[in-house]
């Protein structure tokens, strides 16, 4: 159940932010952020309501209130790398860097947490993560512009302190750490408006997929954080970092962005790791 929801995850994730990136090239990053983590929060508050999962403890230990704030903050620096990283350089590319913030909860699970893995799990996690950040090809190396490097290395610091505080979190209740994620970040978000005055030029045409983009973030936050209580933290997060290669794909497929074959390798060997973290 848990390698499910969070393959699922990575699914939301990555088509959330092919989309959130191809808007991002026409219209500021930060009006697409703001807009799309307001629709999120609504649909937080309406899955919540329907659940009754506003009686949850907020505060205190295993409360939601602080973990799901510090979630927010953190989480949606990193989207502002991301989408500022993805409007400026190839997806294909700067997406897949971002995926290295799964090794920052892996990290606090090993040493903080005390998880453990037998010999062929930590193949199956270790080819998984690999094959993330191999999809990002060669280009890593001479092509790619520093500006989008460095937001994309941001995106993964940003993501992966995130991802921790999703975890602790979700320990109490998982929708509302993510519900707190978003309303942290829509004032956030109208602090921003209140300065600047504008959304960006997004218009009401726009609403279809800025509502997709807002749920399906949300969704893939929800079911990360649902992961994490039903199985192995590491595993759940190495799983839900799978999400650049999603991404990666649909800028192929739409977009026609070449991808060389150290990005197939990389591909390759993240489905090896799934298969092996399924099977054993």
């Amino acid at each position: 159940m848990a390698t499910l929801l969070a393959l699922f995850s990575s699914v939301l994730w990555g088509t959330a932010d092919y989309h959130g990136g191809k808007l991002s090239k026409k219209y500021p990053a930060i009006a697409v952020l703001g807009v799309t983590q307001a629709i999120g929060l609504a649909f937080g508050i309406i899955l919540a309501l329907i659940g009754g999962d506003f009686s949850a403890k907020a505060f205190g230990d295993g409360g939601y209130f602080i973990p799901g704030a510090c979630a927010g903050v953190l989480g949606y620096l990193g989207l502002i790398c991301l989408y500022a990283g993805l409007s400026t350089g190839r997806m294909g590319v700067v997406s897949p860097i971002s995926g290295l913030s799964a090794l920052i909860p892996v990290s606090y699970a090993f040493f903080i947490k005390g998880d453990r893995l037998s010999l062929i799990l930590s193949i199956g996690a270790t080819l998984a993560i690999l094959g993330a950040f191999l999809a990002s090809g060669p280009e890593i190396a001479k092509d790619i512009p520093i500006k989008p490097l460095i937001l994309a290395l941001g995106a993964a610091g940003g993501f992966g302190t995130a991802l921790v505080f999703m975890a602790i979190g979700s320990q109490g209740s998982a929708l509302m750490t993510m519900v707190m994620m978003r309303a942290t970040t829509f004032f956030v978000s109208l602090g921003i408006l209140a300065k600047y005055r504008t959304f960006g030029g997004l218009s009401f045409k726009l609403s279809p997929i800025l509502i997709f983009i807002g749920c399906a973030d949300f969704l893939a936050n929800l079911l990360l954080g649902v992961a994490t209580t039903k199985g192995n933290l590491t595993l759940s997060m190495v799983l839900g970092a799978l999400y650049p290669i999603f991404t990666a794909i649909l800028a192929f497929q739409f977009l026609h962005e070449r991808l060389h074959k150290i990005q197939y390798l990389g591909i390759v060997a993240a489905v090896a790791g799934v298969a092996i973290i399924s099977a054993f």
